[in-house]
């Protein structure tokens, strides 16, 4: 078994053991609906235990990890390829429930609108 593949299992475990931090108890049980400058939207859903499934623009799914650094939500790619690199992009507002609303940084450095849309829509 290569070390990469065993410590992408600790990973998961660490963060499947970590309490999930309240100010995402929101997210849990919602979708996180983005919306860039080009009008393009993509869905995310977090879970509790460290993971996420999300939808691209384009339709695609994909999945992988979660976990908080600092004030920011950071996710690695793990399906359909996985992608080693973190991804951190800013955290709904304390207290903000569905209708929160907030911007942060994309990929590519361009502003997104974030909003917790109510309900898990069409999760994979």
């Amino acid at each position: 078994m290569s070390a990469q593949l065993i410590a992408g299992g600790v990973m998961v475990a660490l963060l499947a053991a970590a309490p999930a931090p309240a100010v995402l108890d929101p997210a849990f049980k919602n979708t996180i609906v983005s919306v860039y400058p080009d009008g393009k939207t993509t869905r995310l859903w977090l879970h509790p235990n460290g993971a996420y499934d999300a939808q691209r623009a384009n339709g695609q799914r994909t999945g992988g990890v979660w976990e908080i650094k600092g004030q920011k939500v950071c996710m690695t790619q793990k399906h359909p390829i996985y992608v080693p690199i973190a991804f951190c992009t800013g955290i709904p507002p304390t207290g903000g429930g569905v209708g929160a609303s907030w911007t942060a940084k994309g990929l590519k450095g361009e502003p997104v609108r974030h909003t917790l849309t109510a309900g898990r829509g069409a999760l994979p």
